[in-house]
């Protein structure tokens, strides 16, 4: 039996967080009941990205229309160039 007031006995039999930390380590805390992560660390209810991901959507500058657009100019440039080149 510990000394300490306290019974921590479950709580430091429990399963910790397996994420890593910035320095490489793993998280220390408990991990949320029936998950592998801690409540910061996405293991509370409701946590992560929300429905359909709006956090992943693109800026649209690799879109196929704006990549498209972007080599008809390139074309275009490159005859002009050529062009101006015909024309010294």
């Amino acid at each position: 039996m510990s000394d300490h007031p306290r019974n921590t006995g479950p709580m430091l039999a429990s399963a910790r967080c397996g994420a890593r930390t910035r320095c490489g380590g793993s998280c220390r805390s408990p991990a949320v009941r029936g998950k592998r992560r801690c409540r910061m660390h996405g293991g509370a209810r409701k946590s992560g990205a929300p429905k359909g991901n709006r956090n992943a959507r693109k800026h649209g500058l690799f879109t196929g229309a704006v990549i498209a657009e972007r080599k008809r100019i390139q074309d275009l440039l490159a005859e002009a160039r050529k062009l101006l080149q015909e024309l010294k």
